[in-house]
C-alpha cells in the first residue's frame, strides 16, 4: 500500500503542459485518413512520462526513489523529484542513448548504469533496494499513481471527440491511463494499443486473456516498449478497456518517424511513432473515422534520429 502525502507543493495540473494537437493536411492527404497527432514531445522532460512521475512523487511519503528506466521515465522521475525535494536514483542499461543518460543526470538524479547482458535492471534495483529499504521502488508503468497521472492525457483527448485513439503500448501505463481518463469524461472514444511485432506481448495477452511474458527484453528499435510484460495493475484496465492491439513492423515505425518529421514538422522517438505506423499499415481500417495518434515522446539520440530519418 502507498502512504499518501497530505500536503503537496503544486498539483499535477499546475505543472504538466497540455498536449499539443497537430492536424497536418499533408499527413492526412498522404494517408487518406482524418488524423490528428496528440504530441507529448513538448511535455515537461519530453514525454508523457512526466505526468506519471510527478503524480507518483507527489503522492508517496518516501523521500528517496529508486527506479529502472531506458530513459524517459528516468528523466521524468528525476525532474519530478527535483521539484518535490526528493532524491532519485535511476538504473539504466549501459547501452542507453547518451542523450537520455545525460538528461537524467541534468535533471538531478543519480544514474546507475547496468550491463543488461549480464544483469537485469530489475536485479540491480533489487540490490539497491536491499541497501536502502526505506526508499520507494517506482515502476514506470505498473502503479495506480502512474495510471492516475496518465489519465490526465485521456481527459484532454476526451475534449476532442475522436472516434479512435491509437496509443503505443509497452507496460501499459499510458494506455490504461488514457482509458481511465476517457471514462472519467464519459467519452465513447475507442482506444487501440499499438506495439512492434517484435514486442507483441500485449497483443498475445489480449488474445488469450492472460498476461504473456518475454524471457528477455525484445530488441525492437522502439526502446520505450521493451518491457517483458504488461503490468498487473494495468492489465485489469486494459483487458476490458482496449478495443484491440495492433502489431506493426520495424520498417513502418521508421517510415512513421520520417513522415512525422517531413509532413508534421515533428521529431518523434521510435516509440512515439508506433501509433502512426498502424495507420501506415492499415489505413483502410480507419477510413471515415476521426483518428488520434498519440506520439508519446521525442527523446531520441541525434545520431539515431539522423540514421533512421535521413540516411
Amino acid at each position: 500500500m502507498h502512504e499518501t502525502v497530505q500536503k503537496s507543493p503544486m498539483p499535477l495540473n499546475a505543472v504538466i503542459r497540455p498536449t499539443t494537437f497537430i492536424h497536418s493536411v499533408r499527413l492526412q492527404n498522404k494517408l487518406g485518413v482524418d488524423v490528428t497527432i496528440a504530441s507529448e514531445t513538448f511535455q515537461v522532460t519530453g514525454s508523457f512520462k512526466f505526468r506519471a512521475a510527478y503524480n507518483l512523487g507527489l503522492n508517496i511519503a518516501q523521500e528517496r526513489v529508486i527506479t529502472a528506466s531506458s530513459g524517459n521515465f528516468g528523466q521524468a522521475m528525476a525532474y519530478a523529484c527535483k521539484l518535490l525535494g526528493k532524491h532519485c536514483t535511476v538504473v539504466m542499461p549501459d547501452n542507453s542513448a547518451q542523450v537520455k543518460v545525460d538528461a537524467v543526470r541534468e535533471f538531478g538524479a543519480q544514474v546507475d548504469l547496468v550491463p543488461t547482458a549480464t544483469k537485469s535492471r530489475a536485479h540491480r534495483v533489487a540490490e539497491l533496494a536491499a541497501q536502502d529499504p526505506d526508499a520507494f521502488i517506482a515502476s514506470a508503468y505498473d502503479d495506480p499513481f502512474v495510471i492516475e497521472g496518465n489519465a490526465s492525457l485521456g481527459q484532454e483527448l476526451a475534449q476532442k471527440d475522436f472516434d479512435v485513439v491509437l496509443v503505443p503500448i509497452g507496460g501499459g501505463g499510458l494506455s490504461a491511463g488514457i482509458i481511465n481518463g476517457l471514462k472519467k469524461s464519459s467519452s465513447a472514444t475507442e482506444v487501440v494499443g499499438v506495439e512492434p511485432a517484435l514486442a507483441n506481448d500485449a497483443s498475445r495477452s489480449l488474445q488469450v486473456g492472460a498476461i504473456q511474458t518475454f524471457e528477455k527484453e525484445p530488441q525492437t528499435i522502439a526502446d520505450g516498449v521493451r518491457t517483458l510484460s504488461i503490468g498487473k495493475t494495468n492489465w485489469e484496465v486494459l483487458r476490458s478497456g482496449l478495443a484491440d492491439v495492433l502489431e506493426v513492423q520495424e520498417e513502418s515505425i521508421v517510415r512513421a518517424m520520417q513522415l512525422l518529421f517531413l509532413l508534421a514538422n515533428l521529431k518523434a522517438e521510435p516509440t512515439g511513432a508506433v501509433s502512426l505506423a498502424a495507420l501506415l499499415e492499415q489505413p483502410e481500417r480507419f477510413s471515415g473515422k476521426r483518428v488520434c495518434c498519440v506520439v508519446s515522446g521525442g527523446n531520441v539520440d541525434p545520431a539515431v534520429f539522423k540514421r533512421l530519418v535521413f540516411d
